[in-house]
């Protein structure tokens, strides 16, 4: 049994590749940090292969798959991800891009590569980590929640085709709240509403993936933000968006 986590290097990713080597799972850890992926192998029982690699060129996300493609991957967590806070119109449009090709493009084709590997063994798990900010609005990070909206509607359609095709490969899409880990650091944020810690997280995700349930919220508070936010028209949520975001 073997999993590819991106994003392995810290936060949810690392979580997630400790919590999995626990269960027995050989890893594949994809992070474009070489000094902080190798001071993680320390925190694993079963075997690892390091990959350091720029998710933001489509080339290499391309050969991360044909370097992985005879590995028998089972278990696929496009974790991988970074945001950017700001005005839309000051923002770095070079950082937004690369936003979106990490964010985006390498979780597109990552998905679509290895999923055709798994509906032809009828076996698989892939786990889309998104964010609770796919079900909202998002001034002053409007190019973050849009590509975690990406991911989110990307993940449900997968999940319905594959469902009506009967097939034995199951696809499910994280979306948590804050979380405390190094994407805070990166995005320049402080969230106001205290995150819960990236073990926690990944072990409820990863147990909610092996029942195949299709969106995984791992926080009652977020569940509960979720479900009002359905009643509420969009440029009100907009309004609640840019006020807790400022707080940041």
């Amino acid at each position: 049994m073997k999993a590819l986590i991106t994003g392995a290097s810290s936060g949810i990713g690392q979580s997630i590749a400790k919590y999995l080597s626990n269960l027995g799972y050989d890893l594949v850890l994809v992070a474009s940090n070489k000094e902080k992926l190798e001071a993680t192998i320390k925190d694993y029982k079963t075997n690892v292969k390091l990959v350091v690699t720029d998710l933001s060129n489509l080339k290499m996300v391309k050969d991360l798959y044909l370097f992985c493609r005879d590995d028998n991957i089972d278990i696929l967590v496009n974790n991988a991800g970074f945001g950017l806070i700001g005005n839309f119109n000051e923002t770095d449009s070079l950082r937004e891009l690369e936003m979106i090709d990490v964010n985006i493009k390498a979780v597109h084709l990552l998905t679509k590569l290895f999923l055709k590997d798994m509906i032809k063994k009828d076996y698989g798990y892939i786990l889309n980590v998104s964010s609770i900010a796919a079900f909202n609005q998002g001034p002053l990070m409007a190019t973050y929640y849009a590509t975690k909206a990406y991911s989110y509607k990307l993940s449900v359609a997968i999940y319905e085709e594959l469902r009506r095709n009967k097939s034995n490969v199951h696809i499910s899409c994280l979306c948590p709240g804050p979380v405390e880990t190094n994407f805070n650091k990166v995005a320049n944020v402080k969230f106001a509403i205290k995150g819960i810690s990236s073990d926690y997280v990944a072990k409820y995700a990863v147990d909610k993936m092996f029942e195949s349930k299709l969106i995984i919220v791992p926080s009652l508070k977020m569940k509960l933000l979720r479900f009002i936010s359905h009643f509420i028209s969009d440029k009100a949520n907009a309004r609640f968006a840019y006020r807790i975001q400022k707080k940041k």
